[in-house]
Parts: structure tokens; C-alpha cells; sequence
């Protein structure tokens, strides 16, 4: 009876992968690979041999195996196959076999309850991982670092970043083992939802109670503080790390080389550059990236392409960021076909493009006049398989409007209208400026009092071009009053900019 229902067990579990995961073959196949690989091999010795190049149809056949088998396999040799299982990313699977293993009786130890709380965690079952957790603590085992550490890491991954927090206090005042891997998952998802007051304060506990910070902690700090604009914190977190004797990294140079170069300080993220080839630390891809996007935007193209040329002889291989970067530098100063002869490179070096790849070529050909060729990269923006997003649109919309082709404008923002897409007020400002541009001021005029009907509102740009446009039509009245109207609204003119308040 037992025996049957083991089999029974373990076929449940086999039936669950191949409806639920391979989706392939067909049960004749099946049951044979299955008598072939049970029969060929006692499950002892293929746990002897270990799960480095296991398949997952074999790992499954073998766990049917072990749960047919009598005596029955302890939890340590189920443990080590789920282990193989979950190094396959199949965390749902794992989930359900140790369920099985539950019901043909096997106790979990602690090692099978960290595996099970970990994957129902990268599952975002975390209740059930919360529970798994008290069952443990119940019969007696206590959760190590690890443990803890797949909790936080599922918190924080759900974006339950407090949660993660509570949780480490708790189980702190318990008396239980936190580590420094802990506080820097807490603090990169900190920094990375710029909560970085707050991620501070955790790095000032984690001191205060003896959890030494490391490289990691820093960078991720030091990232957080400079995406926020906190520069002068940044630098004296910099100093205390070195005054610690930590030495910054890659990363670490990388964050600062990428913030100057936000900020426009091209001549500081070189000198930093020059600091880390110094210190013998090669640069990596996002280094060199963040340094081409930097002489991109100060129009220094010639140094960005020898830039790229140096990173390529030194083994560092370019991405589709480095790609998009130099096509945009060369988009934004006109030289599109320079961009496009980029672009024809990395096809060949077997990448392929994106929405922004195709945007910012379809721009650039739109803005230099060349629509024939504008046409063409929409096209093959198409035919390859990158759908045209909304971005594509106003880019068109925006083009035809200035070549003051307002009949077709139209025709494509009622085929937007009737489409999925969600409209914002940037799509009917391209409009209404060219409705003003083609001394439709009327038309204009009708669509700017029907926004709200659309479910959008007017910003500060819709206002200012439509008094541009009753001015030009010299109807002086109507944009005092539309400026009058703006003011009741409640819009101020702010840090160079109309907001409003």
C-alpha cells in the first residue's frame, strides 16, 4: 500500500514538470527515457557521481526513483537533487517536490528548510516563507545567516524594504547571526528607491553593533548619494572608506566617473578615469560607457569613437548601451548617416537594436530633413521585430507638423486615439504647435478646450503655444485672457520654469 502510494507521489511530481515546465515530447517518450535511466543506474550511485551535467527530465526520473526505493533515501540525499533542481532557476518545482518529500513522510533538516525557504522567497511566496520559517523555529532548528539572508533578499526584491528591516531587528533581538551581506541588501535597495537618509542610518547601526561594512556597502552608498546629487556627503563617505583601509574599486571609480558626467564635469570624471589607471584597476564596460556618453555630450565624437576603439583593444567587448550612446552623439550633432554606418556595425557584431536604437536613428533622419530615410528605419524597425511605441510616434507626429504636413499628423493621431496607446499631453502639444505653425489657430484652439474630454491636461507648454498662436493670428485678446487664465490656475513661474503650484 505504502509502496503505491510513493509511486503514486512520485508521478504527480513527474506529471507536474511536463505539463507545467517542458511542455514537449509526448508520455510514450517519456515513460521510456524514464525506464532507461532508472534502470540503467541504482539512484546511490548516480548521487555518487553528483548533478553537475544533469538534465532536468533526469533529475525528475531520479527523484521518482529515490521515492519508489525502500528503504527511503534520507532528506540529506533528496536535499542534494533539489539543490541540482534549483540550480536550473525551476524553484517552483523544488517547491512541490519537497512537498512530496513531506508526504511520503521525510522530516526536513535545516539545511532542506533553508533550500525550501529560499526558493518559496525568489517565488515571492513570502507568508508562506514567514510560516516555513515559524514551523522550523518550532522543531527546534535555528535559522542561520543564510536563511535570514534569503528572507531579506525576497523582501527587498517585493520591494518590502521596511519589511526586510523589521525583520533583521527581530530576529537580531533574538539573538540570532546578521551579517554584512544582510545590511547591504537592505542598503542597495535603499539607495536604489533614493532612500538614502535612511540607508545611512542603517550603515551608522550596522557599525554601532559590529557588522564591519566592506566594499560592497560603500559602492552602493556612494552610488545611492551621487544618483541623489549628495556630493558633498559622498566625498567624505569616500574618504572614510579609504581612512578604513578599504580601497575603492571598479565600482566604486565607475559611480564617481558617471556622476561627473552627469553633471557636465567632463575634465573631473577624466581625472578620475586617469586615477583608477593609477591604481591599476581596469576599467569595465559601464566605465567606459558613462566616459563615452560624457564626450558624446560635449560634442567630442572624435575622442568618443577612439574611446571606443581603446576599450575594444583591451578585450572590453561594447554592449548595446555603448552602441546607443554613439548613435545618439552623432544623431543629436546631424551626422545621422555617421550614426547609421555605427548602427550597421553593431548588426554585425551580432547585437541587436532596441525601441531607442530605432528612435533615435528614425529622429535623426527626421530632424535633418531626410523623411525618405526616416521611413526606411521605420520600416526595418518593424520587419525586425521592435513594435513602434509612443515615442515613435510623437517623433513622427513632430516631424510631419514641421514640415507643416498637419493633414497626415492628423490621420495618425486618430489611428493612435483608436490604438491601445496612452496619450499624454506631449502628443496633443505636437499637435496643437502645428496646428498654430499652419494658421490653423482654430483647429488649434477647439482641441486645446476639448483636452479634458481626451483625459488630459493642459501644461505650461500647451498654454504658451497656444497664446504664441492667437498672438501670431492677432487675436491679442484671447491670449491675455488664456495668460489670465493660466494665472488663476494657480501657475508660477519657478526656477526658470511656469509650474504649477
Amino acid at each position: 500500500m505504502r509502496r503505491s502510494i510513493a509511486i503514486g507521489i512520485a508521478l504527480t511530481a513527474k506529471g507536474f514538470l511536463h505539463r507545467h515546465l517542458l511542455e514537449k515530447g509526448n508520455p510514450a517518450t517519456a515513460l521510456f527515457r524514464f525506464r532507461a535511466f532508472s534502470g540503467g543506474c541504482d539512484y546511490r550511485e548516480r548521487l555518487r557521481s553528483g548533478f553537475h551535467s544533469i538534465k532536468l527530465d533526469d533529475a525528475l526520473d531520479l527523484f521518482c526513483d529515490m521515492a519508489e526505493s525502500r528503504p527511503l533515501p534520507s532528506i540529506v540525499d533528496f536535499t542534494r537533487l533539489l539543490i541540482a533542481i534549483a540550480k536550473m532557476n525551476k524553484y517552483v518545482l523544488v517547491i512541490h517536490l519537497f512537498r512530496q518529500t513531506e508526504n511520503l513522510g521525510i522530516p526536513h533538516d535545516l539545511y532542506s528548510f533553508s533550500i525550501l525557504i529560499d526558493c518559496l522567497c525568489r517565488c515571492s511566496q513570502l507568508s508562506i516563507a514567514l510560516s516555513c520559517l515559524g514551523k522550523m523555529m518550532k522543531v527546534g532548528y535555528e535559522p542561520s545567516v543564510v536563511t535570514l539572508g534569503s528572507l531579506v533578499n525576497g523582501f527587498c526584491r517585493g520591494n518590502r524594504i521596511y519589511d526586510a528591516m523589521s525583520l533583521v531587528d527581530q530576529m537580531v533581538g533574538l539573538g540570532y547571526e546578521s551579517n554584512v551581506v544582510i545590511y547591504n541588501t537592505i542598503i542597495d535597495s535603499l539607495c536604489g528607491n533614493q532612500l538614502v537618509n535612511t540607508a545611512l542610518d542603517v550603515f551608522n547601526h550596522m557599525e554601532d553593533i559590529g557588522v564591519r561594512p566592506d566594499v560592497v556597502t560603500y559602492n552602493s552608498l556612494i552610488t545611492g548619494l551621487f544618483n541623489c546629487g549628495i556630493w558633498g556627503v559622498s566625498a567624505r563617505l569616500l574618504s572614510h572608506m579609504m581612512k578604513k583601509g578599504i580601497n575603492p574599486d571598479v565600482i566604486t571609480f565607475s559611480a564617481m566617473i558617471n556622476a561627473y558626467v552627469k553633471e557636465g564635469e567632463l575634465l573631473e570624471a577624466k581625472k578620475v578615469y586617469k586615477e583608477m589607471i593609477r591604481r591599476s584597476i581596469n576599467p569595465n564596460i559601464v566605465t567606459y560607457n558613462s566616459l563615452i556618453n560624457g564626450l558624446c555630450i560635449h560634442d567630442r565624437l572624435h575622442e568618443a569613437k577612439n574611446m571606443f576603439r581603446f576599450m575594444v583593444s583591451k578585450g572590453c567587448f561594447p554592449n548595446l548601451v555603448t552602441y546607443n550612446t554613439l548613435i545618439n552623439g552623432y544623431c543629436k550633432s546631424k551626422r545621422v548617416d555617421e550614426g547609421m554606418k555605427i548602427f550597421c556595425v553593431m548588426l554585425r557584431d551580432g547585437l541587436v537594436g532596441d525601441s531607442f536604437t530605432y528612435n533615435t536613428l528614425f529622429q535623426g533622419y527626421c530632424q535633418v530633413g531626410k523623411l525618405n530615410a526616416a521611413q526606411k528605419v521605420l520600416c526595418r524597425m518593424v520587419s525586425c521585430g521592435v513594435p513602434p511605441d509612443i515615442f515613435t510616434h510623437n517623433i513622427w507626429l513632430d516631424c510631419l507638423c514641421e514640415h507643416r504636413k498637419i493633414g497626415k499628423a492628423l490621420v495618425i493621431l486618430e489611428e493612435m486615439q483608436k490604438s491601445e496607446m496612452v496619450l499624454s499631453i506631449i502628443t496633443y502639444n505636437i499637435i496643437i504647435k502645428g496646428m498654430c505653425k499652419g494658421d490653423k489657430v482654430e483647429d488649434a484652439w477647439y482641441l486645446f478646450c476639448n483636452l479634458a474630454l481626451k483625459g488630459v491636461m493642459p501644461d505650461v507648454i500647451t498654454f504658451v503655444t497656444m497664446m504664441i498662436g492667437l498672438r501670431r493670428k492677432g487675436l491679442w485678446r484671447e491670449a491675455h485672457e488664456l495668460y489670465r487664465k493660466m494665472k488663476e490656475d494657480d501657475w508660477r513661474y519657478k526656477r526658470g520654469n511656469w509650474e504649477p503650484s
